[in-house]
């Protein structure tokens, strides 16, 4: 089994960390050694496994309690495996992958894990399975269902990469799709049927003309969008189609419930068939919650918005002010060229030694 060493330099730790193996669902072998890992950390943390997660936290009376929580898995596997290097020093850059989602954010949580047995707020440590995949999978929502007093706290940071920069709250994301009816006919005798696809002109105007929201929350700047993201319909090359399907994506502030964003969509489409396809909802910055406000003064005042639906989502619905901070640039992720610098890995670890210190 892989041995982690948690006392490492984070930065080594997130380079271990990328060697093991962790495409979705294939989660075990790390899984497996964050749990000896920490295990061998006792008597400050109790640990426990559930699943291919695994949870770890300070009992120590404390009047509030950190959630850091990040995912094990990584998208598949693109010839950027094992790690590499280059540069050199401070400029000294990891690639590989999972460098930047999230094993670098993963290394950070472990390695503070290990080396705070005395913070002055209680952590709660999860390192979770199968974010990379569809919701259902997710391990977090898993924990929810079963273990969700392992999710309580007073501020959650989930180890997304941020460029090391805290980005509070999230977007909410809605898919619709928008149909359209026709009667088929032969190409020959168009005029005796009803094009569907030429029907979709309407709906795709009103997304040309459509003017999305900017909208200032806690003095952070969320940008919304409606963009469709794919058309469908046709049944061969000489027949007039009968039916197709406009397929859109709208990414919402948080000052914007689900609900309210669903009617917004569906007024925008008013007159044509809208169905529902997925919907998750934003999650406010809550930044002026104390520990949230900590937070922020020990990473230098610095906080930007989330443009992104992440899993801070989720600790928002349970009531809990959530932020995302990591290393990396999150515009990396799931590319051949994931790559992070190994200084801003050891540079989050400073913030939030400090903060939880």
């Amino acid at each position: 089994m892989t041995t982690l060493d948690l006392h490492a330099d984070p930065a080594e730790l997130t380079a271990a960390l990328v060697d093991v193996f962790s495409v979705s669902g294939e989660e075990v072998k790390l899984a497996d050694a964050v749990q000896a890992a920490l295990a061998g950390q006792a008597p400050h943390l109790e640990v426990v496994r559930n699943g291919d997660a695994v949870l770890a936290r300070t009992n120590l009376g404390r009047a509030s309690r950190i959630v850091l929580a990040g995912h094990l898995d990584t998208v598949p596997e693109n010839g950027n495996l094992p790690s590499t290097r280059s540069g050199s020093g401070d400029d000294e850059v990891l690639h590989g992958l999972g460098s930047v989602d999230m094993k670098g954010g993963d290394a950070v949580f472990l390695h503070l894990a290990a080396t705070l047995p005395e913070p002055r707020h209680d952590v709660t440590f999860v390192f979770y399975d199968n974010e990379e995949v569809e919701a259902v999978r997710n391990g977090l929502g898993r924990i929810e269902r079963e273990l969700p007093e392992w999710l309580a706290g007073d501020l959650a940071i989930v180890g997304e990469p941020s460029n090391g920069v805290i980005e509070a709250g999230c977007q909410g994301t809605l898919r619709v799709d928008v149909r359209t009816s026709g009667a088929r006919a032969h190409t020959a005798r168009a005029w005796m049927g009803e094009n569907a696809i030429h029907f979709l002109a309407e709906p795709l105007q009103r997304l040309a003309e459509y003017s999305p929201r900017v909208v200032d929350i806690d003095g952070l700047t969320y940008r919304e969008g409606l963009q469709a993201t794919g058309i469908s319909g046709g049944v061969a090359g000489n027949v007039v189609p009968d039916a197709a399907v406009l397929t859109v994506n709208h990414r919402f502030a948080p000052d914007r419930s689900a609900e309210q964003a669903e009617a917004h969509v569906r007024e925008v489409f008013d007159g044509f068939e809208v169905s529902l396809v997925d919907l998750s909802p934003g999650a406010l910055p809550g930044l002026s919650a104390p520990a949230a406000a900590e937070l922020v003064a020990a990473a230098g005042g610095r906080a930007a918005a989330k443009l992104g639906w992440t899993d801070v989502a989720r600790f928002a619905a349970l009531g809990m002010p959530a932020v995302n901070f990591g290393p990396g640039d999150p515009t990396l992720a799931h590319t051949q060229q994931e790559h992070v610098r190994m200084g801003e890995i050891r540079e989050v670890t400073d913030v939030l030694r400090r903060f939880l210190s």
